[in-house]
C-alpha cells in the first residue's frame, strides 16, 4: 500500500487561458502563486492556492481535445469545495453570470450542495458545512 500524505494539485488544461484564470481568481477566490509562460510548448502554467495551500495547475495548450466532462461522465466525476452558506454562494455565482443547479440534499449526510461549470464545463460543486 502506498503512504499517501495529502492531495498535492490538480491539473486542469484550459482552452481559454486568461478566461480560466480570471475564472479561478475572481469567482472562485484562489490565489496566484506563480504563473510561468513555457515559449517552448506556447503554454501557459498557473500554480493556483487555497487557504495558503497549493491546490490547482491551471494550463494552456493550444487546441486540446474537448472532453466529455458531465458529473455522470466516466473519469474524474468533479471538484467539490466546501461552503458555509450554500444561499449567499449561489448568489454571488448568479451575480457573477453563472447559472448553477438547484440546491440538491446528500441523503446520508443530509447536507446541501449545487453544482456548476468553468469555463471549459468541468463540473465544480459546492458542498455546505
Amino acid at each position: 500500500m502506498l503512504n499517501l500524505q495529502s492531495l498535492h494539485h490538480i491539473a486542469i488544461i484550459c482552452s481559454d487561458y486568461e478566461r480560466s484564470k480570471k475564472f479561478y481568481t475572481e469567482v472562485l477566490g484562489f490565489t496566484i502563486i506563480q504563473e510561468v509562460y513555457r515559449a517552448d510548448r506556447e503554454s501557459y502554467k498557473l500554480d493556483l492556492g487555497l487557504n495558503d495551500g497549493y491546490l490547482i495547475e491551471l494550463f494552456s495548450f493550444s487546441n486540446p481535445p474537448k472532453r466529455v466532462s458531465r458529473p455522470e461522465a466516466c473519469g474524474l466525476r468533479h471538484l467539490a469545495f466546501a461552503v458555509e452558506n450554500i444561499e449567499e454562494s449561489i448568489a454571488f455565482l448568479i451575480k457573477s453570470g453563472i447559472s448553477p443547479e438547484p440546491i440538491r440534499m446528500d441523503e446520508y449526510t443530509e447536507k446541501r450542495f449545487t453544482f456548476f461549470a468553468d469555463p471549459d464545463d468541468l463540473p465544480i460543486e459546492l458542498y455546505e458545512i
